[in-house]
Order: C-alpha cells, then structure tokens, then sequence
C-alpha cells in the first residue's frame, strides 16, 4: 500500500526550508522532499529527501508507483535574475517540470477518486506595469497588468493558467468527466528571510543589505533610492501557503490569489539597516536593466480577495519585520 505522503519540490530553497519544519510540527503527514541540492541538517531529519530533477520522467514515475500524495507544494523554479541569462532553461525548470507534475497529480487525483492538493507560489513577476506614474497610482488587483517582462514572469504567468487548466477543464471532453486536481496558487510579493541567504532574485536587494552589514561588508544597492515594491517576511509567506491549503474548496472564488506584507523604498530600507547596523556602509550603483524589472512590478498589491475567500492577514508589518525577525535573527548568525 502506498504512503499518504506530502511532496514538497525545491525544498532546499527559503520557502522549502521553512516549509518543512511547518508541516513537520503538524506530524500528520509523511513529507517528502526533492531538490538538486540536499538539505542542511537541521531540516535533513524531517523528511525522505531524494536528490533530483523533477524533469527525469523516470524519478517521477518511480515515486508515482510509491507515494500517494495528498498534497503537492510545487516550489522548484528558477528565479527571475537567472531566468534572464537562461530564459529557454528557465522555461524548461520552470513550465516543462510543472507541467509534468501537474499531469502526476491530475492522474493520481483520477486514480485515487480523490482531489490532489496542488499548491503552487507565483510571483509579482507576473505583472509588467507600462510607467512609473501607472505604478504609483494603486493596489494592483489579480486580473490587472498581467504584461510580465521576464521569462520567470512569463512562465509563472502560463504557469498558473495551466494550473487552472487541470483544476477546471482537462479531459473536458471526455464522456466520463475525470475527477480534478485542486490547484491553488499564490502570487508572492519579495520574500525575505533571516535564516536563508539570497539567491539572486530581483527583489534581494533587500535582505542583501541586511547581509552585507551584519558582515561589516560594503553593499552596492542595484535599483534606484526611490524604487518601491512589496515585500512579505518568510513566517508569513509559509502562513499564507499553509492557510490557503486548509481553506475548504467550497470558499475559493479564485484559483490564484495575491498577498502581500508591507511597501518599503530601497531608500527606507537602508535608513532601517543604517540604524540597526551604524557603521553599514551602502551607496546605490543602479543596474538599469535590472531596475527595468522592479520598475515593472507594482508598488503595492490588492489582497483583499485572499482576505475574505480564506481569511489571509499577514501577521509581520514592516516594523516587526526588520525589529523582531530580520535584525536579531541575521546579527545572531554572523555573531556565531
């Protein structure tokens, strides 16, 4: 008989680690986890972790035929600055492995007679505001602006609508309707974590900071003092996905929702670091192409949605943020 099992892919990454030990505290389900890379060791017992591709048919197939899976939290991706300098990978990562796993979990969900949990975290990305002034009007809705600029937003983009395929209409044809899998995604905002370092993505500029001074290192900012997007701390990001996983089905209006934390300046940001960390040494050294991303994401988003359908708060303000997660957190770790 196989294991009723929860499949978390990408699980080395900042959501995947913190992700594990949430769900681990639960013990209700086996978790199992899938990376190229292995875990640390403060994860490593929490879980069976295969070292893998999600784009190797075989692997797939073999834990198909061993796991049954309630739940998948697709995480594996990659992000948008690596995207632009390998956008046809990126384009294979990121859209040819979901959709192989969404096809896993559409034929289990038909084998089982069982809906699959499929929960999937998309991106600000996905949105490609046409100016500035646009971008400083207001909240952005789900529907809004959804032009992405990059091929990560490009994929997360298609990325959710093939979700959104599987969950409403795949096999639609069929005499006999198949039983569909449960998509349900998130559009993130820029994450930021005290125990991961960045890895690179467009909206790192910040926990870079934070990094850089805790190191007594000097930190060349890439966007402009004035640039604004949304950010969201990583307790509430692993909250939000847990939340939206427990919702009944019945209470979804959508299958992609947005939420968000607070908005903060690049300018605001280092004003905080410079208060937490006096001797941080941190000017600007505008990217421009880079900056044509941020500039393209919208200042604020609208999660009102999220709120109401699933009862979506984020618990971290930009204050709590920095003061009680991020600035003791990130000074303990270089202390050590």
């Amino acid at each position: 008989m196989r294991k009723k099992t929860i499949l978390i892919t990408g699980a080395s990454g900042e959501i995947g680690q913190a992700l594990i030990k949430a769900l681990a505290s639960k013990n209700s389900h086996q978790l199992l986890t899938l990376d190229l890379h292995g875990l640390p060791a403060d994860t490593k017992p929490l879980t069976t972790h295969i070292e893998g591709d999600i784009l190797d048919e075989y692997l797939l197939g073999r834990l198909v035929s061993q796991y049954d899976f309630d739940a998948i939290y697709h995480l594996a991706a990659l992000l948008s600055t690596r995207a632009e300098f390998v956008p046809e990978a990126a384009h294979k990562v990121n859209v040819e492995g979901t959709l192989r796993l969404l096809k896993m979990a559409a034929e289990q969900s038909q084998w089982r007679g069982q809906a699959v949990q499929f929960i999937f975290p998309s991106s600000i990305a996905v949105y490609g505001l046409p100016d500035l002034e646009t971008k400083g009007q207001r909240k952005v809705r789900e529907w809004e602006y959804n032009n992405p600029t990059t091929m990560y937003g490009c994929n997360k983009l298609y990325c959710e609508l093939l979700g959104s395929y599987y969950s409403r209409n795949y096999r639609q044809l069929a005499a006999d309707k198949p039983e569909m899998l449960d998509f349900r995604g998130l559009r993130f905002p820029g994450l930021i974590s005290a125990f991961t370092l960045p890895t690179g993505g467009t909206s790192d500029y910040a926990p870079e900071m934070i990094h850089a001074a805790a190191q007594n290192q000097p930190y060349h900012c890439f966007v402009r003092p004035d640039s604004i997007i949304p950010f969201m701390a990583m307790p509430d990001a692993v909250t939000a996905l847990l939340k939206l996983a427990q919702a009944p089905r019945s209470a979804l209006s959508r299958n992609v929702y947005n939420v968000t934390g607070f908005s903060l300046t690049a300018e605001a940001i280092r004003e905080r670091v410079l208060q937490a960390f006096p001797q941080a040494q941190i000017d600007y050294r505008t990217d421009l192409k880079r900056q044509a991303i941020v500039d393209s994401w919208p200042a604020d988003i609208h999660d009102a949605a999220a709120s109401q359908d699933w009862g979506w708060q984020p618990e971290y303000n930009a204050d709590r943020t920095f003061e009680e997660y991020l600035f003791p957190n990130i000074r303990e770790r270089y202390d050590k």
